[in-house]
């Protein structure tokens, strides 16, 4: 049961611990530049996650797969001037953290000195441990992403719901709290089965936050863009979309372009 929310005037990763111990639901979104991450910090999320989904929805690729470490600290530091309450955590893109613990740490070195970032966010369990350990034994703040994780979609070849099956249930289940054990702050969890995130939750001592995995978790995280509807392709089950931007600025930029053809646009006001 939710109680009465504390005022943060920054979010920490302290925060969201007790944010879970007090029963308040936490809030995180996507932002990827500074003026739709200057309006998300406005309104009070929580955590604004500059993901590697920015391969989708800022470059058009079909995977995160392509986007680079320079273009990842790029973005979030584009976020970092613009937020002043959110807490900002980043992705470490694919290729910069698996095989290899000493890169991870480099990678992860250079997104928080190089974009001011809060923390970084890696997916996969017991196969990235040395990587997770040797970045956290730098002092940096880790969050953790299991169940659907984008960077392996050529491994599962779908992005369909995750750890339906017994054995994948038990290894999602083992890898959060091995995450927890490993001193990760936070875990995101995507695209798998409502009841088996709530018992995640509930196992573990620190916040899980769900895309696609019930109501039963410690927060919730989106894609701004697509809670925007900006995005009109993409509609999983998952999503709520808060507005229609794409219909609405589609309408805007016609009407634009009509004004302009027609010379309504500028008038006698709108000139000098």
């Amino acid at each position: 049961m939710s109680t009465a929310k504390k005022e943060y005037k920054r979010v920490t990763v302290k925060s969201l611990v007790d944010m879970k111990k007090n029963g308040e639901k936490i809030s995180m979104l996507t932002a990827y530049d500074y003026s739709m991450a200057k309006i998300v910090d406005a309104a009070n999320v929580d955590v604004i996650l500059v993901g590697d989904s920015a391969s989708n929805v800022m470059a058009g690729h079909e995977t995160t797969l392509p986007i680079t470490l320079d273009q990842m600290i790029y973005h979030a530091s584009s976020v970092v001037r613009a937020a002043k309450r959110a807490l900002i955590v980043v992705d470490i893109p694919f290729g910069s953290y698996q095989s290899d613990s000493k890169e991870a740490l480099r990678s992860a070195i250079r997104i928080m000195k190089e974009s001011g970032g809060h923390a970084v966010k890696v997916e996969g369990g017991v196969e990235i441990k040395e990587s997770i350990k040797r970045i956290l034994n730098a002092g940096i703040p880790v969050m953790g992403h299991l169940g659907l994780t984008p960077q392996s979609i050529y491994k599962f070849g779908t992005y369909t719901v995750r750890a339906k099956e017994k054995h994948e249930a038990e290894k999602l289940k083992e890898d959060a709290k091995m995450l927890e054990k490993a001193g990760c702050f936070a875990i995101v969890l995507e695209k798998i089965p409502a009841k088996l995130a709530k018992e995640v939750a509930e196992s573990v001592s620190i916040p899980i936050i769900g895309i696609g995995a019930g109501n039963g978790v410690d927060g919730q995280v989106l894609v701004v863009h697509d809670l925007l509807g900006m995005t009109h392709e993409f509609n999983p089950r998952f999503l709520r979309r808060y507005l229609n931007l794409y219909e609405d600025m589609s309408n805007a930029i016609s009407q634009y372009v009509d004004d302009v053809k027609s010379c309504d646009f500028p008038n006698d006001e709108e000139q000098y």
